[in-house]
């Protein structure tokens, strides 16, 4: 987690929760958006570019009209209804999957002629440059890739993937969300990465260097003393660690050790926490109450962090009880309950014929 932006390797894969899209054209050169899960709307006639509007859903849709439009693709009016059955703002990429699922439809309804890897690249451009947030390319490319039981191993660096098997056996991966009230503290996101940059800037004296992740753990050991400030060395430690991690973690996949790969997620937790600081006492409650069952071989926060969610690999015939006992045992520390749900590794996005 966090290290998308600094050249790295992550591994994500997509869910079979998401963003639906009913979208039709209209006569009437109106932009009409609506959301099942909102109550803000949007009625606005054509225009040539768009404005992002306080913090509103269909900030995120505006954005991907804006470069269809510079790259000359006109739109046409289009009523669009859109629903998600994922929790919002809940770091389970909502944002980026109305962004890609806009980026497809209108795509395909255009005949744009985007490859997928395009539509990928536009989106994170719509979330820096439209939405202020300093983020990387992986919810994007997760939402966009994603293959049925398989991770997706991505090189932030080069753009190239590969698709990894993800046989979890007897467990099932189950999503705890905090319900803890949030929007994304795009400050403190941001300043984060500004850490990250400041620490590669040092670094750069005498490594020849891209990114943070161009180097690994033995080599930053060798060089972090070039790093002045403490908030930039924690940073990059768990920057230049979380890349090697990955790369444990595609191992132990493809070998099957599901123990391995749990623990790689409880050192991942930890390095947010305590190096990178974006977990909090909420998520926290949740991966230790994990870490501490049997019936669950790994656990981490997921998404930004400050909030959101935590996953865990929960044993499939087990499931039931641990939603109960993580809920009671929660609530006892939180002061309100958290919400609990089964998924399973699902397809990136596509399209729904309404006819078969």
């Amino acid at each position: 987690e966090h290290i998308d932006h600094n050249g790295g390797l992550v591994m994500p894969c997509a869910i079979d929760t998401g963003t639906y899209l009913l979208m039709s054209p209209n006569i009437d050169n109106v932009l009409r958006l609506r959301s099942l899960n909102f109550d803000e709307t949007l009625d606005t006639s054509l225009k040539s570019q768009y404005q992002k509007e306080d913090k509103n859903w269909f900030n995120y849709p505006l954005g991907v009209f804006n470069l269809f439009i510079k790259d000359g693709h006109p739109i046409t009016g289009l009523d669009m209804l859109y629903y998600g059955d994922m929790p919002i703002g809940a770091s389970l990429s909502s944002s980026a999957s109305i962004e890609i699922v806009t980026a497809f439809a209108l795509n395909e309804l255009f005949k744009a002629g985007y490859s997928k890897l395009d539509l990928v690249k536009m989106c994170k451009a719509v979330e820096n440059d439209f939405i202020g947030l300093n983020s990387g390319i992986m919810d994007q490319f997760a939402v966009t890739f994603g293959e049925k039981d398989k991770a997706v191993l991505i090189d932030c660096n080069n753009l190239t993937y590969e698709a990894v098997n993800c046989d979890l056996m007897e467990y099932e991966l189950a999503i705890i969300n905090t319900n803890k009230p949030r929007k994304l503290e795009e400050s403190e996101y941001n300043a984060r990465a500004q850490d990250c940059q400041d620490a590669l800037k040092m670094l750069k004296r005498e490594l020849d260097i891209d990114y943070l992740c161009d180097i690994d753990t033995n080599t930053f050991n060798n060089y972090k003393h070039l790093i002045t400030s403490d908030n930039a060395l924690k940073r990059a430690q768990h920057v230049v660690e979380e890349n090697d991690r990955v790369k444990t973690a595609t191992i132990a996949l493809n070998n099957g050790n599901i123990r391995q790969f749990g623990q790689l997620m409880y050192d991942s937790h930890n390095s947010l926490r305590d190096l990178y600081e974006v977990s909090c006492k909420e998520l926290d409650t949740i991966v230790e109450y994990c870490h501490h069952n049997p019936d669950v071989a790994g656990a981490r926060m997921t998404g930004a962090g400050f909030g959101g969610c935590a996953i865990a690999l929960v044993k499939t015939d087990r499931f039931k009880e641990f939603s109960e006992n993580i809920i009671e045992t929660y609530t006892k520390v939180v002061g309100y309950a958290p919400s609990v749900y089964n998924t399973s590794i699902g397809y990136g996005v596509g399209e729904i014929n309404l006819n078969s």
